[in-house]
């Protein structure tokens, strides 16, 4: 992974207005020692080598850009699927969580609490975790931890504490209440892997920088495939959004590329069952930063509603909120009905089971105006396996 500053990234913590953070005092000092080293770190040489070793001998990057002859014919345009399904662990969300261990080692902390909805940035944490022998406790909402029990045992056998957060939805919102909590108790000693693109400045743009090794990738894997660094599309799902950051950020500067992120929208736009805050939300703050979030007039947040528990947040990462506000990214919504149709259609053709949020941006290609022969890469953020039971109950099968 290079670091590649771009004309996106935050300037004073903000993109545009959204971002900041809106912390309480007790961690102004773990935020400030974030925002004063994070870059140093990232970029000292020593930090690279390591960082690089370990996504390809450990995570097993490059992962490959596979080009989909079913999705092809079908819309004709040719489609590439950024596989970050075969990573270790199943998603994008061990490339963040191997880089914030290596900067939390280099910080000097000697324990780690995650937040985790879907639960495949909690595994990834464990697994980071239990590679360098650092202590893990991972936050999820109880709600959660029914419906991705595989993950919640995997977490337990990498040897990490999981906390069930019974307190309002009891999902991803909730957990992340607690993490930050724990975190407020442990100020000097603990450092926090925000699984996001989310939380108080430094977090979303370093989160970003871990994640952009995909993008990377996507330019070297398309150059060699279609003799052109650059796509037509890149379509990525958004919950906080940092499987589409990574896959975004070394096209941002470049216009001819349009981003496209596909939401969550639950059982529909308008009936009060969604998590599409960009659709739906308004300017608002939560854990430490200000973006679109789903609330009510009086500013109490309404519960969002996904089949999917890793896009089922109530707001959106603020790099995202911005994209979405100077007209650089395009932001569709894809109800539970449109995503596990898109999964399923996709195992059947092609012998891969997306994770359901993944099978929002797969659902996408429906909405989206193609032009014969374009080049769209579909960034498949994770796989299925911990969705089973969600895809076999919701298809009956």
């Amino acid at each position: 992974m290079k670091y590649v500053k771009n004309k996106y990234q935050p300037s004073e913590g903000f993109y545009g207005e959204y971002g900041g953070a809106f912390i309480p005092e007790m961690l102004h000092a773990n935020v400030l020692e974030l925002e004063q080293n994070y870059e140093r770190i990232i970029n000292d040489p020593s930090f690279q080598t390591e960082f690089n070793k370990l996504l390809r001998d450990y995570v097993g990057r490059p992962t490959p850009l596979y080009f989909s002859d079913a999705l092809s014919s079908r819309y004709d345009a040719r489609i590439y699927l950024k596989r970050e399904d075969l990573n270790h662990t199943g998603a994008h969300k061990i490339n963040n969580a191997i880089g914030q261990i290596l900067l939390a080692e280099r910080l000097g902390k000697k324990r780690v609490i995650a937040e985790t909805g879907a639960g495949q940035h909690g595994v990834a944490t464990a697994t980071a975790c239990a590679l360098r022998s650092i202590e893990c406790i991972v936050y999820m909402g109880a709600k959660d931890v029914e419906r991705q029990s595989s993950n919640v045992q995997r977490m337990k056998m990498l040897g990490a504490t999981v906390v069930p957060v019974e307190s309002g939805s009891r999902t991803l919102k909730d957990a992340t209440n607690e993490a930050i909590r724990d975190w407020i108790n442990h100020p000097e000693d603990t450092h926090y892997v925000i699984g996001s693109v989310v939380g108080p400045h430094p977090f979303p743009d370093m989160v970003t920088i871990f994640q952009s090794v995909i993008s990377e990738e996507i330019k070297q894997q398309l150059l060699e495939q279609e003799g052109r660094e650059t796509p037509d599309k890149v379509v990525a799902c958004i919950g906080g959004g940092s499987n589409a950051a990574g896959a975004f950020y070394h096209f941002l500067e470049d216009e001819n590329v349009e981003l496209i992120g596909v939401e969550a929208a639950g059982l529909g736009l308008d009936t009060g069952k969604t998590a599409a805050s960009i659709a739906r939300g308004s300017n608002g703050i939560i854990h430490g930063f200000m973006t679109k979030l789903l609330q009510n007039e009086d500013g109490q947040i309404i519960e969002p509603h996904s089949i999917s528990a890793g896009l089922d947040y109530p707001g959106v990462g603020p790099m995202h909120a911005h994209l979405k506000e100077i007209g650089r990214g395009t932001y569709l919504s894809i109800t539970d009905e449109e995503a596990m149709k898109a999964g399923y259609e996709l195992t059947r053709t092609s012998g891969i089971i997306p994770a359901i949020e993944s099978a929002h941006a797969l659902a996408a290609l429906e909405k989206l105006t193609i032009v014969k022969d374009e080049v769209i890469v579909i960034n498949l953020s994770g796989r299925g396996d911990k969705d089973l039971n969600t895809y076999l109950e919701y298809l009956g099968l």
